[in-house]
């Protein structure tokens, strides 16, 4: 391996360095930006997210929470504070779907594997001192926010017939696949809402629930491709999280 091949990663070190040097500097080293009343905000600090909770299916199948295989949710990412009210971030996802047929004469179900990754825009509608270069408050202690973006879908399902979530304990009668590229991409559009309690300057939870619209009706693999259903409506998939927002670089 020669220093050529290594200087990229290298740069790329470098410039995080000197981003994390220049956020733990004092307040008089960094830019100062203004808001609409005239008042002065840094941008900043870059958080790192993490968190878990559980995935929830809607699609040709069903909608029902009663027909659901809940299964687990985990996301990491990042985010930036651009301005007062608005962040930026990117997050990465693995989210486990399944559910059975609320057409008992059908007998269909569905589970499967998904990874998501997409920018978003968050808006925190309340006004937070805390944002501010010179706060004339402490800062909020409960901020709710509004949350949208965009981003990929890498989906694999496998449909069967049956009711139960599959096991090792029983034989599944899994289905012929509807198309032979599993895993598939599709594009994914989140929405969501939540907030966020602030624990220490630099730690916050944020208890999140979004919906992501997605541009495929092959997330269950039953469409009407293969005849197993006649709705050709795109399907969609819901989480519920609890995440933990860290800005080491935090004041």
């Amino acid at each position: 391996m020669t220093f050529r091949s290594l200087l990229p990663a290298i740069l790329l070190v470098s410039v995080a360095a000197q981003q994390a040097r220049a956020q733990g500097t004092g307040p008089e080293r960094r830019r100062r930006h203004y808001d609409g009343q005239a008042r002065a905000y840094y941008r900043g600090p870059l958080r790192f997210t993490m968190g878990g909770g559980v995935g929830y299916y809607n699609g040709d199948l069903t909608s029902r929470p009663g027909d659901q295989f809940i299964g687990p949710s985990f996301t990491g990412g990042l985010q930036y504070q651009l301005h007062p009210h608005w962040q930026l971030g990117g997050e990465a996802s693995y989210i486990r779907l399944g559910a059975k047929d609320y057409l008992p004469e059908r007998g269909l179900a569905f589970q499967g594997h998904n990874v998501a990754g997409i920018v978003f825009a968050r808006w925190e509608p309340l006004h937070d001192e805390g944002a501010y270069a010179a706060p004339r408050r402490p800062a909020a202690l409960i901020k709710p926010y509004l949350k949208a973006g965009a981003g990929w879908l890498l989906y694999s399902p496998k449909a069967f017939r049956g009711t139960e979530r599959p096991s090792g304990n029983t034989s599944t009668n899994y289905l012929s696949a509807e198309r032979n590229d599993y895993p598939a991409l599709a594009l994914t559009l989140p929405v969501g809402v939540g907030f966020t309690v602030r624990l220490t300057p630099k730690l916050g939870a944020s208890l999140e629930g979004s919906y992501s619209f997605t541009t495929t009706d092959q997330l269950d693999d039953i469409s009407p491709v293969s005849g197993r259903s006649v709705s050709s409506l795109n399907d969609g998939y819901g989480q519920l999280e609890l995440k933990l927002e860290y800005a080491p670089w935090g004041r």
